[in-house]
């Protein structure tokens, strides 16, 4: 990846369009406004990194569909209806508000679609410093994971909630809703490696420093700021290693219980 930006037409178009129809990626957002030579009209032309971003996601989407597909099955009786996942470049709009770059990746319960930037794995490794297929991978298996709550009800009552609370009692709910993703994300790596045989060495260890990196307390502080408890929404650094670890060390979901946890 990387280099110099080049549009995207003839097989490269092909190849993004075969992955939206044969992987679940609604890449349609990537196409929408390109002219005839695959330029896209009024924006910068899709590169080598998005062509790169949408065959990595696609990859890593279907991997969550296939585990999670087995454990709702073999855990809990019940079907898994598979989240779609939109790739976009620069910004589009979702049924939660409109997705932009800075938003960063989310997923909207509303249309129960996950939203990425295609420029958010350059972010990640470049300026977060959390590198490695393995760390993308956590980050789309962590939003995937919000499908899993949105699909067990849990984003409902806690969203319900979190409408009638104060903004510190709100953030702190958002904490072990983020919390409990990252333990999913654990969950669905541990049944990856087992079930697909799709781990290698060192991968565990980039999803740790991707969880790592992206702390509230980490964030606040890179971003010169003392870091301050109430206004988190996703928990410290620590916080979120210690539940991607426990959701992988359990492979269960009953072992990701965030709401219950005296301690987080």
């Amino acid at each position: 990846m990387g280099g110099r930006a080049a549009p995207v037409g003839g097989l490269a178009l092909v190849v993004i369009l075969l992955i939206g129809m044969f992987l679940g990626v609604d890449t349609s957002q990537l196409l929408e406004g390109m002219d005839g030579g695959g330029q896209a009209a009024g924006d910068r032309p899709l590169s080598a990194e998005d062509e790169a971003a949408a065959e990595f996601v696609s990859v890593a989407l279907k991997d969550t569909e296939t585990v999670w597909t087995d454990i709702f099955r073999d855990e809990l009786g019940r079907t898994y209806r598979p989240a779609t996942l939109v790739l976009f470049s620069g910004a589009t709009n979702s049924a939660c508000g409109g997705a932009t770059a800075q938003t960063g990746p989310f997923y909207c319960p509303v249309d129960g679609k996950v939203y990425l930037d295609t420029e958010f794995f350059a972010t990640l490794s470049r300026q977060l410093g959390a590198g490695g297929d393995f760390a993308a991978a956590y980050v789309v298996a962590h939003e995937i994971a919000h499908h899993v709550q949105d699909e067990l009800g849990i984003l409902g009552e806690v969203n319900a909630v979190r409408a009638r609370v104060s903004e510190a009692e709100s953030n702190a709910l958002s904490v072990r809703v983020e919390l409990q993703a990252d333990c999913l994300s654990g969950v669905w790596a541990r049944h990856a490696a087992e079930r697909l045989g799709t781990l290698e060495e060192g991968d565990i260890a980039e999803a740790m420093n991707a969880a790592s990196r992206i702390g509230d307390d980490t964030l606040q502080r890179n971003a010169g700021q003392r870091p301050m408890p109430d206004s988190f929404t996703h928990g410290t650094s620590e916080q979120r290693q210690r539940w991607f670890a426990q959701g992988y060390k359990a492979g269960s979901i009953s072992a990701c219980d965030t709401f219950n946890a005296r301690n987080l």
